[in-house]
C-alpha cells in the first residue's frame, strides 16, 4: 500500500456542481453527491454514489484490478436497449484508508459512458408543469423497455366512489 504524496499526488474533493453519466441515449446516473478524484497528470475521474447509478443495468465481471495507492477495483459491464459495454466502469469496494472517500461509490470509463457536468440550474430550472418540473417528468419518461427511469408518481386523483363509471 503506497500513500499518495509529492511525488504521486491524489486529491478527492466534493464536485462543485452536478454530474450525470449516460448510455444508450439513457441517464444512468445523476448526483449531486459526487467526488472528483484528481490523480498526477491523469484527467480527472468522476465518482458517483453507487444509490445513484441504475445499477439494475450493471452486471459485475470477473475483471479485478489493482492500485497501490487505492486498493482492489472490480468491474461492471453495462447492457441497455442492445446495447452493450464491457467492463464499463469500476470501484473500490474495501478501499486503502487514504481513499476512504471512494467506499461505495463508482466511476465510469468516459470512452464507453458519456460522463458529463450539469448546470443544476439549467436542467432543474423549474418550469413548473402542474406540480412538477420539466426535468422530473423527463426522468420518468419510458427507459425504452417500458419502465420509467425513476419510480413512479402517487396519483394525484382518487377513484371515484363506487369504482370507474
Amino acid at each position: 500500500m503506497l500513500t499518495p504524496g509529492p511525488d504521486h499526488p491524489i486529491t478527492i474533493e466534493p464536485a462543485k456542481r452536478r454530474w450525470r453519466a449516460a448510455f444508450a441515449g439513457h441517464v444512468i446516473a445523476d448526483s449531486d453527491d459526487a467526488m472528483v478524484l484528481r490523480e498526477g497528470s491523469y484527467p480527472p475521474v468522476i465518482y458517483f454514489p453507487r444509490d445513484k447509478v441504475a445499477m439494475e443495468y450493471m452486471s459485475r465481471t470477473d475483471r479485478k484490478t489493482h492500485c497501490p495507492y487505492k486498493g482492489d477495483a472490480g468491474y461492471y459491464s453495462v447492457l441497455m436497449d442492445g446495447q452493450w459495454a464491457e467492463n464499463a466502469l469500476w470501484t473500490y469496494e474495501e478501499p486503502f484508508p487514504a481513499m476512504e472517500q471512494l467506499r461505495g461509490r463508482l466511476a465510469f470509463y468516459t470512452d464507453k459512458i458519456e460522463v458529463y457536468e450539469v448546470d443544476d440550474a439549467t436542467v432543474n430550472a423549474h418550469h413548473p408543469v402542474g406540480e412538477r418540473d420539466v426535468d422530473a417528468i423527463v426522468q420518468h419518461t419510458d427507459t425504452g423497455d417500458g419502465h420509467s427511469q425513476r419510480d413512479h408518481w402517487k396519483p394525484n386523483v382518487e377513484t371515484p366512489d363506487g369504482g370507474v363509471r
